[in-house]
Parts: structure tokens; sequence; C-alpha cells
């Protein structure tokens, strides 16, 4: 079965950065469209930001411009790195395929508090 396991949450003051990674167990070279979701504490899952397997990517408004996702196809991890941190960023981030191929990790927890 495979496997996503998220790591790198961390608590973070506002503005500050972290850097999460998405690690598979099967190789990802030849998957499409992977993704970040998040989900704050009494919302739904969210999309956060995808990337095509030849590198383009398409940004939630809410994190445009601080966030940047990237794949290392080669290791099969996916990252998120996260700039300019906001409290409205705590969530639990999960990876997955655009289109939920696969079972959700346990996801990593964000919090960016003072």
């Amino acid at each position: 079965q495979v496997q996503l396991v998220e790591s790198g949450g961390d608590l973070v003051q506002p503005g500050g950065s972290l850097r999460l990674s998405c690690a598979a167990s099967v190789s990802i070279f030849s998957i499409g469209t992977m993704a970040w979701y998040r989900q704050a504490p009494g919302e739904q899952r969210r999309l956060v930001a995808t990337i095509t397997k030849g590198g383009d990517t398409n940004y939630a408004d809410s994190v445009k411009g601080r966030f940047t996702i990237s794949r290392d196809n080669a290791k099969s991890t996916m990252y998120l790195q996260m700039n300019r941190m906001k409290p409205e960023d705590t969530a639990v981030y999960y990876c997955n395929t655009l289109t939920l191929n696969y079972p959700w990790g346990r996801g990593t927890q964000v919090t960016v508090s003072s």
C-alpha cells in the first residue's frame, strides 16, 4: 500500500518560515499532479498548492507569493517552503495527488503563534 509521510511541522512565530516534506513509498516520477492540503481546527481540508509532473505550480490565493511547492522525483519527495507565515496558516498539512489517489497520511502540525 502506498504511504505518504509528511514532516517538518513546528511552532513558528508570525513572519517566520518552515519547510515541509512529503515522502512517498513509491516513485513519484510518473505521478501527475501532486498537492499540499491543510486542515485548520473546525474547518474542512483545503487545497493549498499543486505541482504538475513537469513542475508547473498553482497556489491558493491565501498563500500565493509566500509559499513555494517543489518536487524531487528522484527522491520521491515533495516540499512546501512557507515564508512570511501568518497565524491563519495554522493547520495540519497533508500531501496527496490532486485526484486523491492515495490514502491520507497523518499530516504534520504547523502552528503560527507568538
